[in-house]
């Protein structure tokens, strides 16, 4: 099943380990325009940039995006594009891909992807993707979020904390994977429906939200499931620091 999505694309300025981010430059274009440009390759008929900041929206302008100033206050980025469903009067039906504003490299074929297992799972509020952990130090690394599903796809739930505990393997030694244990690292990128995007700001933050700092627990409290698929490609890392920053531009300066 087809259907035709937008993507949205969240750019905060502030960032406390990197800030005016979006507009950092690599290759001699800023952070964002490459986002954009990943996200123009996909199959979505619109995509639109949501910030914060007049400075963002400007160099928007510059290379010929669709822009949307939204409010300085939002939570998350999940709120921001509420706020941009709402904006441009989307349908209750309409599916929306969340493309976080600080991957550059994103892969169109992810954003597809995660729009199109939506589509063809109607019983789903979210749908969203993730691959195996290949390595016990990337298990116990608390900034991958882990994620469990049930033998259909549907999300189980997320965590920072290695997930599931291999009780027994675990208790013996933490040096290597347990064997035939199915660890999965969650890869943030989300297709929604625009109807779930103002029940999910209505609800507001719940404990295990606040809990793990983690927003999919949110729908998970309130009974959304989402589906959950192994990624078609690794996606390369997006920039949360100054050296994941330089990183991306040694790659796409030689590129």
């Amino acid at each position: 099943m087809s259907q035709a999505f937008i993507v949205v694309i969240p750019a905060r300025y502030a960032s406390s380990r990197l800030p005016g981010k979006p507009l950092q430059l690599i290759a001699g274009l800023p952070m964002i325009q490459h986002v954009w440009r990943q996200a123009c390759k996909s199959s979505a008929e619109r995509v639109v940039i949501a910030t914060d900041d007049p400075r963002i929206v400007e160099a928007c302008h510059g290379f010929g995006a669709e822009v949307l100033l939204t409010q300085v206050e939002h939570n998350s980025g999940t709120d921001r594009l509420a706020e941009v469903a709402a904006k441009l009067g989307l349908p209750a039906d309409a599916i929306v891909v969340n493309v976080q504003g600080d991957e550059p490299l994103i892969p169109p074929e992810l954003i597809d992807q995660v729009a199109a297992n939506l589509a063809t799972h109607p019983e789903a509020g979210i749908s969203t993707l993730a691959e195996p952990i290949a390595d016990i130090v990337t298990l116990f690394n608390p900034n991958v979020v882990k994620v469990s599903s049930d033998m259909t796809g549907l999300a189980l739930t997320f965590s920072r904390a290695p997930l599931p505990w291999a009780r027994d393997a675990l208790a013996s030694s933490r040096e290597e994977l347990p064997e035939g244990v199915p660890y999965r690292r969650h890869i943030g990128i989300y297709a929604y429906r625009a109807g779930f995007l103002h029940d999910f700001v209505a609800w507001g933050p719940c404990v295990l939200e606040n809990t793990e700092n983690l927003e999919q627990l949110r729908a998970l409290w309130h009974g959304v499931l989402i589906h959950v698929a192994d990624a078609l490609q690794s996606p390369p890392g997006g920039v949360d620091t100054a050296e994941d920053l330089e990183r991306v531009r040694r790659f796409l300066e030689h590129a």
